[in-house]
């Protein structure tokens, strides 16, 4: 038996393909299947909200389970329901195997708890962080077969220093991580080239084009319109072109 994407508070956004905004830090995770293979962009704020979110896609896809995940960025909402998913292929950039290596892990405990996330939840959380199996220094093209394929692109550093976007041609969706914030201000951390900022929304404006759907990593789903004047906004903020 397979559920509605409503059932569980996810989003459909085609067929096969759907997002869920989670609570308290409003991250977005998204689900792409297609027949030979389920993609999940990032994995949540927790091992807690990895496991929910692992129950709630098997149930989504009749019991099938994820076979590949996308990690957008190494902070901690994004990143840290992974361990959830023993047994699925793990994609991130290059570098990302240095953030969520043993003492990387430790700074994003430090940074889970700042932001709220309970002690015991975030040491559990980040001691079971997997780390990726196969790093993107440019692109990667994932096949989920039936002619569904996920376009893996590095777009940073931007937010963070290792920003990746997904890009699925057939549906005409590109899933940006925080490059993207539609809830709120862009977030510039100290681990942002907020320089690089514009260039990354440029990149991703090309591989979308004008009649894309871009889902941010926190908020609404937007058009090529709304990532043109954040890019604008956040060239003028930090005084380049």
């Amino acid at each position: 038996m397979t559920f509605s994407w409503e059932e569980f508070g996810w989003e459909e956004l085609g067929d096969g393909i759907g997002r869920r905004r989670l609570p308290v830090w409003d991250a977005t995770v998204a689900l792409v299947a297609g027949p030979s293979g389920a993609l999940l962009f990032d994995t949540g704020s927790s091992l807690r909200e990895g496991a929910e979110i692992r129950t709630q896609v098997q149930a989504l896809l009749g019991g099938r389970r994820v076979t590949h995940i996308v990690l957008s960025h190494p902070h901690f909402d994004h990143v840290l329901g992974t361990g959830a998913f023993a047994g699925a292929r793990i994609y991130a950039a290059a570098g990302m195997e240095k953030a969520l290596a043993e003492d990387g892990r430790e700074e994003l405990r430090l940074d889970a708890v700042r932001q709220g996330l309970s002690e015991s939840e975030a040491s559990s959380s980040t001691d079971v962080v997997i780390r990726p199996h196969h790093l993107i220094t440019r692109e990667w093209t994932v096949d989920l077969g039936g002619g569904r394929e996920v376009r893996l692109c590095l777009v940073g550093p931007a937010h963070s220093p290792y920003d990746v976007a997904a890009w699925i041609p057939d549906a005409g969706i590109l899933l940006a991580g925080d490059l993207i914030e539609e809830s709120g201000e862009p977030q510039a951390g100290p681990d942002a080239t907020s320089s690089r900022w514009p260039l990354a929304l440029d990149r991703l404006l090309t591989l979308g084009g004008p009649d894309a759907r871009y889902v941010p990593g926190h908020g609404s789903v937007v058009d090529a319109a709304f990532v043109r004047a954040q890019r604008d906004a956040l060239a003028a903020l930090h005084g380049v072109s």
